[in-house]
C-alpha cells in the first residue's frame, strides 16, 4: 500500500537534496552564537546524521531546516528551492519530535489524519492515507486506541505516521529512539532504516548516540559548540578521524600523550613503550586506537606495550578489559578473561593506530 498523491503533489515531495549555506543562528542578547557559518549537503533520498554532544546546536539547526525558528543569517535549499523564509507548511517537509507531541484525547486514527484534516483533504482520501501510514509503521490494528493505551514504541510509531501521512520530499527526526529502552531502540533503528528505504525521503536525523549515527547514515555530520567538526561517509569519518574529539566520540578511542625522553617513546609516569616505524618520532603527540584493535598476539611492526589488568566487564561473547600502563587508563576488547592485577604484553597493528599533534588535529604518517 502507498501514499497516493497526484503528479503535483509527487512532484512537490519527491527527494530534494537538502543544503546549507552559511548558516548561523544567535539568540538575542546571547554572548555566542548557536552555531555559525554551517555548510552541510544532504544528500537526496539518503539519510543524514547529525550526531555532537548535548548543546552542540543539532537540534536548533533542525528547526531552522523545519522553519520552526529563523536563521540569522545563511542559505537552506531544499533541491532547487531556496526555503530560508519560505512557512514551514509550505516546504514538504515533516518533523518527527522526541517527546512524540500526540493529542492525548485524538485516537490514533484522529493523531494521523490531524495534519491532513487541516490541509483540508476530503473523507475518503484521509482514510486512504492514514491507513497506507499506519500499514507503513506496523500500527494498523492500533487506530482506534489513545495515545495512553500504548507502549512507547507504538507511540514513536503514531508520532512518524502522522510525518510521513503528506508525503513529504523531507523528513527530519529530532531524537525520535532517545525515550525508548535499550532492546526497543535497537528494533526500531532496524525500522526506521527500512521505512526510510520505502519512503524514500531525503531525512535528517539528529542524535547524540555513536551507534545509532555511524548504524543509520548514508552522510555523518559531526558537530561540536556550534561548529562542524568533521562531515562525509560514516566508514571514513570512523576510519580516519579528523581530530581527536572525532575520533573519541565516534567510538571512544583510547587517547595517550606520548613524549620522548632521548629516543625512547614514554607514556603515562614514565612507563617506556614500542612505537612501529611510521611512528612520528622526537616530538610530543596524542596515540590513538580503538578497543577493538588491541589484542595479546605480538606485533613485531606495530605499538607494544605492558600493562595491568584493573578489571574486566563480561559484554557478551568478548569482554571489556580497563588497563593500566604507567598511570594511563585505557581499554581493550578481548576474548580472554583476565585477572585483575595481571600484567600482559598487548599490541595493536600499525595500520590501526591513529595519529594527532598537540591541538588534536590529525598527523600524517610516513606510510
Amino acid at each position: 500500500m502507498s501514499i497516493a498523491m497526484t503528479a503535483e503533489q509527487a512532484a512537490a515531495r519527491a527527494p530534494q537534496a537538502v543544503t546549507v549555506h552559511g548558516l548561523t543562528k544567535i539568540w538575542p542578547g546571547a554572548q555566542r552564537p548557536v552555531f555559525d557559518k554551517l555548510d552541510v549537503n544532504c544528500p537526496a533520498g539518503g539519510v543524514t546524521v547529525i550526531v555532537g554532544p548535548s548543546g552542540c546546536g543539532k537540534t536548533t539547526l533542525l528547526r531552522c531546516l523545519c522553519g520552526l525558528d529563523t536563521a540569522t543569517s545563511g542559505e537552506i535549499h531544499f533541491g532547487d528551492r531556496d526555503v530560508t523564509h519560505v512557512d514551514p507548511q509550505r516546504r514538504g517537509v515533516a518533523m518527527v519530535f522526541q517527546n512524540y507531541a500526540l493529542y492525548p484525547a485524538k485516537t490514533v486514527f484522529e493523531n494521523i489524519a490531524f495534519p491532513l484534516r487541516m490541509a483540508g483533504l476530503g473523507k475518503a482520501d484521509i482514510e486512504q492515507r492514514v491507513k497506507a501510514a499506519a500499514a507503513l509503521t506496523r500500527i494498523d490494528g492500533l487506530l482506534e486506541r489513545l495515545p495512553s493505551q500504548l507502549s512507547g514504541g507504538q507511540r514513536q510509531r503514531v508520532g512518524i505516521a502522522r510525518a510521513i501521512v503528506r508525503g513529504p520530499g523531507v523528513l527530519l527526526m529530532d531524537e525520535p529512539l532517545s525515550n525508548l529502552d535499550t532492546k526497543l531502540r535497537i528494533e526500531m533503528r532496524a525500522e526506521l532504516a527500512g521505512l526510510q528505504r520505502e519512503i524514500g525521503a531525503t531525512t535528517v536525523y539528529v542524535t547524540h548516540d555513536q551507534t545509532e549515527a555511524l548504524a543509520l547514515a548514508d552522510h555523518l555530520v559531526v558537530m561540536r559548540d556550534g561548529r562542524i567538526e568533521q562531515q562525509g561517509r560514516p566508514e571514513e569519518i570512523f576510519s580516519r578521524p579528523i581530530n581527536s574529539f572525532v575520533a573519541d566520540f565516534l567510538g571512544s578511542m583510547n587517547l595517550a600523550c606520548i613524549r620522548f625522553e632521548g629516543v625512547q617513546p614514554i607514556i603515562g609516569d614514565g612507563q617506556v613503550i614500542h612505537l612501529p616505524a611510521t611512528a612520528p618520532i622526537g616530538m610530543d603527540f596524542l596515540l590513538g586506537f580503538r578497543t577493538e584493535d588491541m589484542t595479546l598476539a605480538p606485533s613485531e611492526a606495530g605499538l607494544r606495550l605492558a600493562a595491568r589488568v584493573e578489571r574486566s566487564e563480561l559484554t557478551g561473547v568478548e569482554r571489556l578489559v580497563h588497563f593500566n600502563c604507567g598511570g594511563w587508563r585505557f581499554r581493550a576488547r578481548l576474548a580472554e578473561a583476565l585477572q585483575p592485577g595481571t600484567i600482559v604484553e598487548l599490541s595493536v597493528a600499525a595500520d590501526r593506530l591513529h595519529y594527532f599533534d598537540a591541538d588534536g588535529v590529525r598527523m600524517g604518517t610516513k606510510q
